[in-house]
């Protein structure tokens, strides 16, 4: 009798529940009751029309934001003024939008990029294919990714950065145009004569290494990727917050090159690179040597070496600096730098040759010099530095 009252009971509240729900639902479209729109993404009833919902929510980069409207239009501006409207696929262009915006129509695509962190994000993303041109050829890529389009013809070289073929440029039938700052007056003028519209990169504008990973959302909004986008970021940003949890080790470190002409160049004290010491638990040697400025700095060997000498770490920027194989390499440079703590205790490091070709993995970079200043003797390489012997 008691399971009997029990079962009539549970019956009459699923009743009750039922009744309640469909009252709830009753004069909604199906859309409304069981899949509510969800802000920024597209819906025909804001075609045309820019009405505001919210902006993106950055952690670290200055140089960019994205506001999202509704309907799915995004407005994008960069620290240069540039701005970029996206407009959802089968939307129109609004009336009101920005004067001079670049209109980037989704789905995004045949895009001319002239920038390996650009390429390595949208890659990371998972955009790869909507890059059509690029100005670095194979032998030039460590991204697995962006090797194998080339070999495949999905992606085309056109010629360097500096020289670029307008013929194929025009064949192709691009319309905008990402580039690095390197970007010459000369190939901007001859570029935009062929109708593209151009973005610069700002990404080496941004002072924290992070900020650069954080561009990684902006072409999350272009591609209507920001899950994955979100996903890259996170991660390397784990790597920074783990090592913040423990106490710093004080050791310093030196980054600088030597250019085949003999000119020594340092990181500047808020350069990215020099932050990259500090977040990893260290102290960057060169703390008071260009205090408010990225880049690097040029300096006289002697003038280096009384800042530096006593750094526990060198880490010397492979790429730009010669390309040394060896220590006898490192140090056929000058015989001053033999004289060095750092040298004197084997721990002169290099960077890989994808450190800077590589924007999505800073925070995994940041991590291996924590690892660096653990490493024993026996420690040969990490994923991004490699040490000198």
């Amino acid at each position: 009798m008691k399971r009997r009252i029990l079962s009539l009971m549970i019956v009459m509240i699923m009743t009750i529940a039922c009744f309640t729900a469909c009252a709830n639902d009753a004069g909604k479209t199906p859309d409304e009751s069981d899949n509510p729109p969800v802000s920024g993404e597209t819906d025909v009833s804001y075609d045309g029309k820019l009405e505001f919902d919210h902006s993106l929510e950055l952690e670290y980069a200055k140089c960019f934001s994205v506001d999202y409207y509704k309907g799915g239009y995004k407005i994008a501006k960069l620290v240069d003024g540039t701005t970029m409207l996206v407009v959802p696929e089968g939307m129109s262009v609004p009336a009101d939008a920005p004067k001079d915006a670049i209109i980037l129509q989704q789905p995004v695509s045949n895009l001319l990029v002239s920038s390996t962190p650009v390429t390595s994000l949208v890659n990371a993303i998972g955009a790869l294919d909507a890059i059509s041109l690029t100005t670095y050829d194979v032998d030039s890529w460590y991204i697995d990714e962006v090797k194998d389009a080339l070999n495949a013809g999905k992606l085309t070289y056109i010629g360097e950065h500096k020289e670029p073929d307008y013929e194929k440029i025009t064949a192709s039938g691009a319309t905008v145009a990402f580039w690095s700052t390197m970007l010459t007056d000369e190939v901007k003028a001859q570029v935009e004569q062929l109708g593209l519209r151009i973005v610069l990169d700002q990404s080496a504008e941004e002072d924290h290494p992070l900020a650069r990973v954080e561009w990684a959302k902006l072409y999350g909004a272009i591609f209507n990727l920001e899950e994955k986008a979100n996903e890259v970021f996170n991660t390397q940003a784990g790597y920074v917050n783990e090592i913040a949890k423990l106490e710093d080790n004080g050791k310093s470190v030196a980054i600088f090159y030597i250019t085949s002409k003999g000119k020594l160049y340092a990181r500047n004290a808020d350069d990215y690179m020099a932050k990259m010491v500090d977040l990893a638990g260290g102290e960057y040697a060169l703390s008071d040597v260009g205090v408010g400025e990225v880049g690097t700095i040029n300096m006289e060997m002697e003038a280096f070496y009384d800042k530096a000498k006593d750094a526990d770490y060198i880490i010397y920027v492979w790429n730009l600096g010669g390309k040394p194989e060896t220590l006898a390499d490192f140090l056929s440079r000058s015989e001053v730098l033999a004289e060095m703590d750092a040298v004197k205790n084997g721990n002169v490091w290099c960077t890989t040759p994808d450190f800077f070709q590589i924007q999505d993995t800073i925070g995994a970079m940041i991590n291996d010099i924590h690892l660096m200043f653990d490493a024993d003797a026996s420690v040969d390489a990490l994923t991004y530095l490699k040490r000198l012997k």
